[in-house]
């Protein structure tokens, strides 16, 4: 029992006249799932899910010194980031480890718009609040709501609101008219299927909401399909798969580290981190497939095949796509090769377990063909 007040998204009541089974999570009243995490998962890979994500954070950074105020904090190059794009970056301590990971981009001429995970937003926020310098103004967009919708007939769904987006290729963002009010839009998402995420205003939520589940195509999705895709997709959880401790190069998340950020060294943690670079990390985040038995959740040992401890699950389940337990963890780097066998230690027993490439299940993100 809690005496916890959960908060709500303004499509709390739309979540319960669907019949969904709500949880807390991130301190909101949030929906798990609907029709069962199985078929709500299976419905996202197949067709499209609509999620309700307005628990996230969402601001913007505006400004003559926006982009290099942020800069400090994320080792991602935002200065010669194009309007009508957006990529994810991480927000570092000064010991280069993880507060969060967000996306950031320019929907339009006005600055960063970033969205940032729902347990960090009030730190991450106040963090921003306090570091940034300059004329750098941090906005929060306390005011909007935020609707993702993922799977391969996304597109399709959304092309028919706004034939524009069919346009969009993967990362690409902007601000527009849809719906008859003003959003933020991106190819993007958390499930490693096509889609888009939908910044609305708060009052206009639910008749957007309503508005796209029209469709016979989309079906309401709850937090835990979203979870078990995610997983598939090898996505990390922030508070799970990686946190303040983290490093990027310890959380495989090194493609978020620009080339020329790495030359420049100009953000918080880059000697850690460049360190880290050239001599290897101490841990490793790997995707494992657990062989046997039951699932590996977060907090299950591993071990070599000695039986030595070595680390630790940070997520893990049934992979409802492939038919087999997965999870993810972190091990020593020289643990870390595609194919060394493990075992994972589960309900105090043993089972055997590989080390795999992740994404376990291929992402399938729209990326327009270059011009020629």
């Amino acid at each position: 029992m809690t005496d916890e007040i959960l908060k709500t998204t303004p499509l709390n009541a739309a979540h319960r006249a669907l019949g969904a089974r709500m949880v807390g999570f991130g301190g909101y009243d949030m929906p798990v799932q609907y029709e069962g995490v199985l078929a709500e998962h299976r419905w996202t890979r197949e067709h499209a899910g609509l999620f309700d994500v307005s628990h996230m954070g969402q601001c913007k950074i505006t400004g003559e010194d926006a982009t290099a105020q942020f800069e400090r904090f994320v080792p991602g190059d935002y200065a010669t980031l194009k309007a009508g794009r957006q990529k994810y970056s991480l927000l570092l301590n000064s010991e280069g480890g993880i507060l969060d990971d967000l996306m950031a981009g320019r929907p339009d001429h006005d600055g960063l718009y970033v969205v940032v995970n729902a347990g960090n937003k009030d730190a991450d926020f106040a963090f921003l609040e306090a570091n940034l310098a300059g004329d750098a103004k941090l906005t929060v967009l306390a005011d909007r709501a935020l609707i993702a919708i993922q799977g391969p007939e996304a597109a399709e769904v959304m092309a028919a609101h706004e034939p524009v987006l069919a346009e969009f290729g993967f990362m690409d963002c902007a601000r527009l008219v849809l719906f008859g009010v003003d959003c933020f839009v991106s190819r993007s998402g958390y499930t490693g299927e096509d889609g888009y995420e939908i910044s609305v205003p708060n009052a206009d939520a639910e008749r957007i909401w309503n508005a796209i589940l029209e469709d016979a195509r989309v079906k309401p999705i709850g937090l835990g399909a979203r979870d078990s895709l995610r997983l598939e997709a090898g996505l990390p959880l922030h508070g799970h798969d990686i946190d303040a401790t983290t490093s990027p190069v310890e959380g495989a998340l090194t493609f978020a580290l620009s080339k020329s950020r790495k030359e420049r060294a100009d953000f918080n943690g880059a000697a850690r981190i460049l360190k880290e670079l050239t001599e290897g990390p101490s841990r490793v985040r790997v995707g494992l497939s657990v062989k046997e038995g039951a699932p590996a959740r977060e907090g299950a040992e591993i071990a070599d095949m000695d039986g030595k401890v070595i680390g630790n699950v940070t997520s893990g389940g049934p992979s409802p796509t492939l038919g087999r337990n997965i999870a993810m963890g972190y091990v020593p780097p020289q643990f870390a090769e595609l194919g060394t066998d493990l075992k994972v230690i589960v309900r105090g027993k043993p089972a055997a377990a590989e080390v795999v490439a992740m994404p376990f299940v291929a992402q399938r993100y729209y990326r327009k063909p270059k011009a020629v």
